[in-house]
């Protein structure tokens, strides 16, 4: 009888300190562009590690719908990304927004820029359809169609491959992230920028860090701990914890641009 109360008992407590490792093993995820900083994103994620408690590994996507199967998934994730995925996430119910890094920039616009001499307001309203912007970014696409009731139609990779369109004179105008262009508009000397009334404003949330619905509240509790102590990481004056409100001018975009966050794919 001791035997097997012993043998049962070191089966139970086996089994629970598997459990408890399978839920405090966590994969972090970032966005496909940080394969550029794959040393970042491991920097992050052992700091946060070393902090929580957990362990958390880096996982660059390969692309966007790869982050939101994992979510969508039931299982424990977390992802580091910006207010277009994030509001996607927020209209699916998928996820809890954590923690944003405060440094200034933390929320942002999309701008139009157009060839120098040219009338914006002309532009967007004699040819919406050639307006270009980036896939999947409130800075570019959710802009962009916000501007033109759903018409603009030339889609690029990138911010920089939209200044290109329009230097190359494929698209008759395209929208921007207004920090992007506060550091890479010189680059572009035959453009000008304009702030589209109702739609550049800086109220998209960007650098946000969210849980999966399978992450549970204490985990989640030691994540936003791990973060608070970890700015520099981050390269963040601030963590600070995420008001998940700060998404309804992001999710407004999508709806004046007619794009729906529950159907829309890459």
């Amino acid at each position: 009888m001791n035997r097997f109360f012993h043998a049962f008992t070191l089966l139970a407590a086996t089994l629970i300190s598997s459990t408890v490792l399978a839920v405090e093993s966590i994969d972090l995820w970032f966005a496909p562009e940080w394969k550029a900083r794959a040393a970042d994103a491991k920097t992050i994620t052992e700091t946060l590690s070393s902090k929580s408690g957990l362990q958390i590994r880096p996982r660059i996507a390969n692309s966007y719908p790869q982050i939101l199967d994992q979510f969508s998934s039931g299982a424990p994730a977390l992802v580091y990304v910006g207010s277009f995925v994030q509001a996607v996430i927020r209209a699916r119910n998928l996820g809890v927004g954590l923690v944003q890094a405060a440094n200034g920039k933390e929320y942002y616009s999309g701008v139009l820029v157009y060839p120098k001499g040219g009338d914006p307001n002309t532009i967007l309203r004699s040819s919406p359809e050639k307006v270009a912007y980036a896939v999947g970014a409130s800075s570019g696409e959710s802009s962009a169609k916000a501007a033109t009731d759903g018409q603009a139609g030339i889609a690029t990779k990138n911010h920089a491959a939209t200044c290109g369109a329009v230097k190359a004179g494929k698209a008759s105008a395209g929208v921007v992230k207004n920090w992007w262009w506060a550091g890479n508009g010189s680059k572009f000397p035959e453009l000008a920028m304009y702030e589209i009334p109702g739609i550049s404003e800086a109220r998209n949330p960007d650098n946000v860090l969210t849980a999966s619905k399978g992450v549970s509240a204490e985990i989640m509790a030691k994540v936003i701990a791990a973060a608070k102590a970890s700015k520099e990481v981050f390269g963040a004056d601030e963590m600070v914890e995420f008001d998940p409100t700060t998404l309804d001018f992001s999710l407004s975009l999508m709806e004046r641009g007619r794009i729906d966050p529950l159907a829309y794919s890459w």
